[in-house]
């Protein structure tokens, strides 16, 4: 249908034309150029040009220009321009600029963007954007209010530079008029802000108009919501399109279902796109396969390339089969890449080789970019030499980073203290070092809750360091439940405790035995008693081995 009325519609400005009809002259010219017959075009807008049509003067121009003939297109722009074609304006700026001539593409650009010509106003305010002159954005944004998509994308840039929230509108505007970039980066935005679900959107959309960033981080979104397949397939285009990123998270994503042959080639692919964490992620799978030489090849290539991780990943490989002077450089480059791990196995290093001034500088690093074990370690050194406050401050930290072992050590330093607040506290940092599965704290915690008379706690504490292999736990589960009336508990809960070398639970067990008349087994725990000590219980079982072999000697 429509091409039918096209046909009608050049028949009609045909035969204006034949009878001399400027207009329709134009109109037969324009047709015939849009469609591409540029030859037969070329005669019909020449004659309404010459004939004072400003639009066959500016398409005119138009045609030229495609011919190669652009000074005789500029000539024609310029009649048309002055005539007060606006097209033809915006057309000869754009011609000027080409030529480097911008003082005259300024002020044609201008002419166009005054009689609101949207690409006009758009191409103003990019020369202006490139001298650095702050009137750009007036331009841009009187483009984009006519509807310029990339103008939208520029002004929204130029807007959140200096921190207005007013661009997320325009990348919005932008991005629904298809400007993927502008899509990307409202997804951006919206993902900062925790609205998911419209990142998610604006992120397909610009994938989908093959944005590859956008995909990927697409991916990330779809992975984190539970949708593998969702993630895979955006993260698969993203990869077959050149990004390292999402080739990475594809050998990642292999890995984790066992797929290592699919993960290293996807990790040589990133490698191959120039992502040096693929030579890191191979490194990483090598490894874990057991195969060292292969490992510390591809560690020690993304070493030399520059990764902070990678290096300290080499170092550690050198470190474990006695390389330490091979190992230093290593970390020493990678701690000076950010790498925090590698500042930590710094101290350590130096630590091994009596430096403690060198360690705790190394620590210190580590520990005030949140590691929470160099600042464990630098409690310790302050606990040791007598610095309680910065002991304190350490452990602090320690805790704050997660570190189970400094909350425990911040506990126990506080327990010492008189004052409810400091017990209270105390007991807070126990608490969190328990939960996180440390079991001198679960015990500590149970302890505290025994105080109280709170024993339901107390023995879900001590149970739980039991089970995890503490022998005080478990000695302190026993005395509870024997308390309770459940001998027959305690007593499996006594011999745990006894069999990891707990004195005080081989005597319990012995006096068990002894009652029940089984004197060769109670000699037997008295023995052990005798042998974990301490020196109480030693002593106290070293009595009543006494008695026990008197009493058996009888027997006998």
């Amino acid at each position: 249908m429509a091409a039918r009325e096209e046909e009608a519609l050049q028949a009609r400005y045909r035969a204006g034309a034949e009878r001399g009809d400027r207009h329709a002259t134009s109109m037969l010219g324009a047709l015939l150029l849009r469609r591409g017959r540029l030859e037969e075009a070329e005669p019909h807008l020449r004659r309404a040009a010459a004939a004072g049509s400003r639009a066959a003067a500016n398409n005119l121009g138009v045609l030229l220009y495609r011919r190669g003939r652009a000074d005789e297109a500029a000539e024609w722009w310029r009649s048309a321009a002055v005539a007060g074609s606006a097209a033809a304006a915006h057309a000869l700026g754009g011609h000027l600029r080409e030529r480097g001539d911008d003082a005259g593409a300024e002020y044609w650009l201008r002419a166009a963007a005054e009689q609101g010509h949207e690409r006009g106003a758009f191409a103003y305010a990019d020369l202006l954007e490139h001298r650095r002159d702050v009137r750009a954005e007036r331009w841009f944004r009187r483009a984009a209010e006519g509807g310029h998509r990339e103008a939208a994308f520029r002004l929204a840039r130029t807007l959140e530079a200096r921190g207005d929230a007013d661009a997320q509108s325009w990348y919005r505007q932008a991005a629904a008029r298809g400007h993927r970039r502008a899509a990307l980066r409202l997804a951006v935005l919206l993902e900062q802000r925790g609205q998911v679900e419209q990142a998610v959107h604006w992120y397909r959309e610009a994938a989908r108009a093959g944005e590859t960033r956008a995909a990927r981080a697409l991916g990330f979104l779809l992975q984190e919501a539970g949708d593998e397949a969702g993630a895979e397939l955006w993260w698969r285009r993203a990869a077959e399109a050149g990004d390292g990123n999402a080739a990475n998270a594809l050998g990642a994503l292999c890995a984790g279902r066992g797929d290592d042959e699919r993960a290293e080639e996807w990790y040589k692919a990133a490698l191959d796109a120039g992502d040096i964490n693929g030579a890191f992620n191979l490194g990483l799978l090598c490894g874990s396969q057991g195969r060292a030489g292969a490992a510390e090849q591809w560690f020690r290539r993304a070493a030399y390339a520059g990764h902070g991780e990678g290096a300290n990943a080499l170092a550690v490989l050198l470190m474990q089969r006695g390389d330490s002077a091979g190992a230093e450089p290593w970390f020493s480059r990678s701690a000076e890449a950010g790498s925090v791990d590698a500042a930590f196995n710094l101290g350590i290093l130096h630590m091994a080789r009596g430096e403690e001034a060198k360690a705790e500088e190394w620590y210190a690093q580590a520990a005030d970019a949140g590691h929470g074990e160099a600042a464990h370690q630098l409690g310790l050194i302050a606990e040791r030499e007598g610095r309680v406050e910065d002991a304190e401050r350490r452990y602090r930290q320690a805790a704050a980073a997660g570190s189970a072992e400094g909350a425990f050590r911040l506990g126990a330093l506080l327990d010492g203290r008189e004052g409810q607040r400091a017990e209270m506290e105390a007991e807070r940092f126990y608490r969190q070092a328990a939960e996180a599965g440390h079991d001198r704290a679960q015990v500590r915690v149970g302890v505290l809750a025994a105080r109280r008379g709170d024993e339901r706690a107390a023995e879900g504490w001590y149970r739980r360091a039991a089970e995890a292999g503490s022998a005080v736990g478990a000695f302190n589960l026993g005395l509870l439940l024997a308390r309770g009336g459940n001998e027959r508990e305690a007593a499996l809960w006594y011999t745990a405790a006894a069999e990891k070398g707990h004195g005080r639970a081989a005597l319990r067990m012995a006096l068990l035995a002894g009652r029940q008349g089984d004197l060769p087994r109670a000699e037997q725990w008295c023995v052990r008693a005798t042998d974990a000590g301490p020196a109480e219980v030693a002593e106290r079982a070293g009595r009543l081995l006494e008695v026990l072999r008197a009493e058996i000697t009888r027997s006998a």
